[in-house]
């Protein structure tokens, strides 16, 4: 079990170590993509109040300039989607597919914002064109390399619940070692240092690791749906649909009180919908605020309006807790689909996967749960960098010589992955929010250019450890990765003029704590550089004295 324990963490503890990171970062990829897209905020006056029941409700209607816009320039669009302001100083976002835009993905999507009071068309484009947040979530679950780096995931998921057990087998005295550190002891330090991390985090890493990987079941796992519902391209279709169809229809039967007839709501024009008593409608119906509206084929006879509930669980403690969702046929009026907002009545079968899916992305419990993931996450990261750097500390004080006469290079190469792995790691991250800032607003493709900018910078960072001795690698990274994390409010000052005194006084805590957590970060590795300049110039000096010892002697 130890050599298992070893070997297992080591070979996917560098690739880990960055899935693990990302992953905690992208607890917070909303407040990420808000700072990154930096769009200007509205006078309050004209956004209106940010509570809940009224942020998409101002002195004006909201709805109706946006309709004729749409109307004015997307009358073929394929689709509309109107998102509400979510809180004050928020803009009315308008987006749209052309009808004859291929692909998918965002390809062929246009963009527009309104003033959510005046009606205004507001500059385009509206804030920076980012993934934000998001591309720490895809990184985190594909390493933006499609389907290869979806399995990769899975497998160094799978070597890490591997490496979790046997961790526990190895260490017998895992209780003890919780309440075990001995700082300035060397090697005995950072062993300490990996037991309390990983067992302080114990049942969080078990679980976000186990319903990391439950999370795609159908896909690492995919014999039993086709084995039911066929190999074809419609076949997990079947199975959507067959899981959700009779709870959506209880659903819409019992909001309308008429068992086996469904209900039906004011029909609208063809030509202009008028989605303002659709809206008061769908929140008396779903009980809860209503965030998006989702216009099918805008302006013909089919045409399909969605409404659906604002995303956010930043004051919901269920864990289960379900957004409001109505379609109907706008034609009749008649109700396709409802959906309640908040936990369902009963607790069934087809809730499994939503709970698991919930339970590791932290959709649930407010931003104090949140906080929680982060903090446990950093912990989670703490203790794969800490077994990585103990495999190479271990053997720098005695080599077992694994690998012959290539055991020196072999412990080289690790060396270089453990700076990369970790401070790169970060380095890349500070060097993803820097690329956002420097890359011109307007320039096309400048979201695909902020990913590729993340990788350049993780590649820079093996190249120079590879280039330095790896003391001085170390040192030399950390003190890049300080400075640019206390100097990112500077940064957001100089190129787009909002900063942090600005954020607090809009009460914009979102963005706000985005630069706090920055600094946060700046400091902390401000005080890992000290320490570890400290201990290095300690050891030249005894070396030193050890030299000058033997040159007497």
């Amino acid at each position: 079990m130890s050599w298992l324990h070893t070997w297992c963490g080591l070979t996917c503890g560098w690739l880990l170590c960055a899935i693990f990171l990302a992953g905690t970062l992208s607890v917070f990829r909303e407040p990420i993509t808000r700072w990154m897209e930096a769009r200007p905020a509205l006078p309050a006056a004209h956004s209106g109040p940010a509570s809940s029941a009224t942020s998409s409700t101002t002195t004006a209607d909201p709805l109706a300039p946006a309709v004729h816009y749409l109307a004015q320039h997307a009358a073929q669009a394929r689709a509309w989607i109107i998102t509400l302001p979510a809180q004050s100083g928020d803009a009315v976002l308008l987006s749209w597919r052309a009808a004859n835009a291929g692909g998918g993905g965002k390809a062929g999507m246009q963009q527009a914002a309104l003033d959510p009071a005046s009606g205004a068309v507001l500059p385009s484009p509206w804030g920076r064109a980012t993934e934000g947040g998001r591309h720490f979530m895809s990184f985190h679950y594909m390493l933006h390399a499609g389907i290869p780096g979806f399995w990769v995931v899975g497998w160094v998921a799978m070597c890490a619940l591997v490496a979790l057990i046997s961790g526990v087998v190895v260490h017998k005295r895992i209780f003890k070692d919780f309440f075990t550190f001995r700082p300035g002891k060397g090697q005995r330090s950072w062993l300490d240092a990996h037991n309390v991390s990983a067992v302080l985090a114990l049942p969080f890493l078990f679980m976000i690791v186990y319903t990391g990987l439950s999370y795609f079941y159908s896909s690492y796992v995919p014999l039993p749906l086709r084995a039911v519902y066929g190999d074809d391209t419609q076949a997990y279709q079947r199975f959507q649909n067959e899981l959700t169809h009779a709870d959506a229809a209880n659903a819409a039967a019992a909001a309308t009180g008429k068992t086996g007839n469904v209900s039906s709501v004011a029909p609208t024009s063809a030509q202009r919908p008028d989605l303002t008593p659709l809206l008061q409608q769908a929140r008396a119906l779903t009980g809860g605020e209503i965030r998006r509206i989702v216009v099918e084929q805008a302006g013909k006879p089919g045409m399909k309006i969605r409404l659906l509930g604002d995303g956010t669980d930043h004051d919901s403690t269920a864990i289960l807790n379900q957004n409001g969702v109505l379609l109907l046929e706008a034609a009749s009026g008649k109700i396709v689909q409802l959906q309640k907002s908040g936990p369902p009545e009963k607790f069934s079968s087809e809730h499994i996967h939503g709970v698991l899916e919930r339970l590791h992305i932290a959709s649930f419990g407010g931003w104090g749960i949140k906080w929680l993931y982060f903090l446990s996450g950093l912990m989670g990261s703490v203790m794969i960098a800490t077994g990585t750097l103990l495999f190479a500390i271990k053997r720098q004080k005695k080599s077992l010589m694994e690998f012959g006469a290539g055991t020196a290079l072999v412990y080289r190469c690790v060396d270089v992955l453990n700076i990369a792995a970790i401070i790169g790691t970060c380095l890349a991250c500070v060097g993803y929010f820097y690329a956002n800032r420097l890359i011109p607003a307007d320039l096309a493709g400048r979201a695909q250019l902020e990913i590729s900018a993340f990788f350049y910078v993780w590649l820079a960072s093996l190249l120079h450890a590879a280039l330095r001795p790896a003391g001085k690698a170390w040192i030399e990274q950390l003190a890049a990765t300080a400075a640019l994390c206390l100097a990112l409010p500077l940064l957001n000052w100089l190129s787009t003029g909002q900063q942090l005194g600005f954020y607090l006084l809009q009460g914009d805590w979102q963005r706000a704590g985005v630069e706090l957590t920055a600094l946060g970060f700046g400091l902390l590795f401000l005080l890992i550089l000290r320490r570890l300049t400290t201990r290095t110039a300690m050891n030249e000096k005894a070396q030193t004295a050890r030299s000058a010892r033997e040159g007497n002697a």
